[in-house]
């Protein structure tokens, strides 16, 4: 995997999550994948304490279907969301994945009001019939442990 593939991988998953576009984000993903977004200050085992998000790629999937129906609000009302990503650090964790660090600020408009939702992203990528796909990520807000919203989005 070759540094500008990666960060062009990033932007593109960064640009189905700020379009709504949760199928094709959810192609990103190996079969095995993990998505997790613990709310504790020092995150050590997500099966051993409360979580924001911790899907496995089935919870994925029933997710991104409903944010895809408009359940949760009707597609005109999803709010406008444009995030940027920062500091993209890779380093190799085996043969088949690499480890990449990065930072995000998004900026979500809705109801009126705009929310800035900050934080760190670990992502394991894995070369899957030749495409870069999601094994594992995980994404640390920098208010995780204070009480927030619902997320009505992809973080």
């Amino acid at each position: 995997m070759t540094t500008p593939e990666i960060e062009q991988f990033l932007y593109r998953e960064a640009l189905l999550m700020d379009e709504h576009r949760y199928e094709e984000w959810l192609s990103l993903w190996t079969e095995d994948g993990i998505y997790w977004v613990p709310c504790s200050r020092e995150p050590t085992d997500p099966t051993r304490e409360v979580s924001i998000i911790y899907d496995d790629r089935s919870k994925l999937a029933d997710r991104a279907a409903y944010l895809e129906t408009g359940t949760v609000r009707e597609p005109d009302s999803r709010p406008l969301m444009r995030r940027v990503i920062s500091s993209i650090a890779t380093k190799p964790v085996s043969d088949l994945e690499t480890e990449v660090t990065s930072n995000f600020i998004l900026v979500e408009a809705r109801d009126g009001g705009q929310f800035i939702w900050c934080g760190q992203s670990i992502h394991r990528l894995r070369r899957d019939g030749g495409d870069l796909k999601i094994a594992f990520k995980k994404v640390l807000l920098v208010n995780r442990s204070q009480p927030m919203p619902v997320l009505q989005f992809l973080i």
